[in-house]
């Protein structure tokens, strides 16, 4: 059964733009985890500052696995960081990890 997790990001309002580059320039390294389904960032379109990260999973070990593993880390460092450079301030104010599963639905 899909499992989805979605974390709930609030960010200052100027600071949308920084999160959407920062998540285009990530690292990748979930696409190849095994139960990985896929991803989304979804920009607020109205007054809200809180950006959720979509991820599917087929089932919750596969997605404990992944932030269990050495390449989670690695997907959750900046790019700056990943290149040996120091670490830019966070753009987030806070976040919280929400989980679903699927309860009903069309499909696409």
């Amino acid at each position: 059964m899909t499992v989805i997790k979605i974390n709930a990001i609030t960010v200052a309002a100027d600071s949308g733009d920084e999160l959407a580059k920062r998540f285009a320039a990530r690292a990748g390294a979930v696409d190849g985890q095994a139960g990985f389904e896929g991803f989304e960032l979804l920009q607020p379109t109205d007054d809200r500052n809180t950006w959720l990260v979509i991820t599917r999973w087929a089932d919750e070990e596969s997605f404990q696995a992944w932030v269990n593993s050495p390449a989670f880390g690695h997907g959750h460092r900046s790019e700056a960081e990943r290149s040996g450079q120091p670490a830019p301030a966070h753009v987030g104010v806070s976040s919280e990890l929400w989980s679903y599963a699927i309860a009903g639905g069309t499909s696409a």
